[in-house]
């Protein structure tokens, strides 16, 4: 990982020109990850049908991929940035809702949350990993401090905490309750196309097609949506601040990382590791983000992980005010018994 000092002011402007979608791009990259979602489902299908059970776990995990594609895609439509019209962006968004488990409309307005107030120490909560400083976890209660330790555990971040989130949290407008109708026609319409999607599952292959296939492949996809989040914001340098020092440009470059994946990860995951340059200018289509980096290339190098040295990433828990990074519990053990 490198730190970097590249200036954020004037950045927006620069990226101001790749914002414009093209309407047959954006339906063929649809095309680009639902097709080939079903071809895996239905080869998973046939495989059940002659008793590979484990055949059909195994396509779960590339069916998981494409889910999240498809995940990335209503993330673009969110930001009004896969379509010019903002009808068709939110149509095609609320129908990806149904096979990603999230309600559309919750999760745009959670989302924008987390855009304006991304690495904010006094507007943290809603729409990201709970993060506490170093002094605010000093001065929890033992209780306290085990339950967020436990919160923070791989195991319960990237496994019980997806399968919780997304097939049990969001079936209600957690957290919007109070701001309208709206929020709850979102929930409950995409639980009944869930719904109906699960039946129609069950009538055509039974059982086994969703406890082999469905359940595993979204809870791949829910993990995987996860830990992509967590290494876009949850690294050593990453920026927090107080106001009035808070600055919302500043935050998008140095508080979101560059996470250099393979090329093929880098295609399935819809270019979101170009997560800086996503929070600088939202409504560029995920499809351009690897233009912006050829044509500003001193932008490869801002906040940057690859692959493997993101593994270690998992273990950083606090933010330390006075360090300006954020460590793990061993480094607060360590600072903390010398202190």
């Amino acid at each position: 990982m490198t730190a970097d000092s590249t200036p954020a002011q004037g950045l927006r402007e620069i990226l101001a020109p790749y914002q414009r979608p093209n309407t047959w791009r954006s339906f063929a990259e649809i095309a680009l990850s639902a097709a080939p979602l079903a071809a895996v489902w239905a080869a998973a299908w046939i495989a059940l049908d002659f008793g590979l059970w484990w055949a059909a776990l195994l396509l779960s995990i590339p069916a998981g991929g494409f889910v999240v594609r498809l995940f990335m895609i209503q993330h673009d439509c969110g930001h009004r940035a896969f379509f010019n019209s903002p009808w068709l962006n939110d149509w095609i968004g609320r129908i990806m809702g149904v096979f990603t488990l999230t309600p559309y409309d919750c999760w745009r307005r959670e989302h924008a949350i987390h855009h304006a107030t991304s690495g904010d120490l006094d507007r943290r909560g809603v729409g990201a990993i709970e993060t506490l400083t170093v002094e605010e976890y000093r001065a929890l209660t033992p209780l306290k401090r085990f339950g967020y330790r436990l919160y923070r555990n791989p195991l319960v971040l990237f496994v019980a905490g997806p399968f919780f989130v997304f097939f049990l949290q969001q079936r209600l407008p957690v957290g919007l309750m109070k701001e309208g109708w709206r929020p709850w026609v979102s929930a409950m319409g995409t639980n009944v196309a869930i719904a109906a999607t699960v039946c129609t599952l069950l009538w055509l292959g039974g059982w086994e097609t969703i406890v082999f296939l469905y359940v595993p492949t979204l809870l791949i996809a829910a993990s995987t949506g996860v830990w992509l989040f967590y290494v876009q914001h949850q690294f050593e340098d990453t920026y927090w601040a107080r106001r009035p020092e808070w600055d919302a440009t500043e935050s998008a470059l140095h508080g979101s990382s560059h996470y250099d994946l393979p090329v093929v990860l880098r295609w399935m995951t819809g270019n979101i590791g170009v997560h800086h340059v996503h929070h600088v200018s939202s409504r560029i289509p995920f499809y351009r983000l690897q233009t912006v980096l050829r044509h500003h290339p001193k932008l490869k190098e801002v906040g940057r992980i690859r692959l493997f040295e993101s593994i270690r990433l998992a273990g950083l828990s606090l933010w330390d005010e006075a360090g300006q990074k954020l460590i793990s519990f061993g480094q607060f053990k360590r600072a903390y018994a010398a202190a």
